[in-house]
């Protein structure tokens, strides 16, 4: 997966979850509660693992024209 395709699917897990966690809250579901702070959870993670991807593209990038002025 891309790091942008990562940080997509982190943002909508995040929001579904925060959704779900609410309802849950609001309807007295502690199953429905845990649930959607499991799933917000989850998209927090995915937009971290997109946002390391990221990083590590941008110095891999640097790195080859630091290489290439040099070499």
């Amino acid at each position: 997966m891309s790091s942008s395709t990562d940080k997509i699917k982190g943002l909508a897990n995040e929001a579904a979850g925060h959704i779900k966690r609410s309802v849950g809250q609001a309807v007295g579901s502690e199953k429905l509660r845990v649930e959607g702070a499991t799933q917000e959870l989850k998209g927090h993670v995915q937009k971290a693992v997109g946002d390391a991807k990221s990083a590590l593209k941008d110095a891999a990038a640097k790195m080859a024209q630091q290489i290439n002025k040099h070499g």
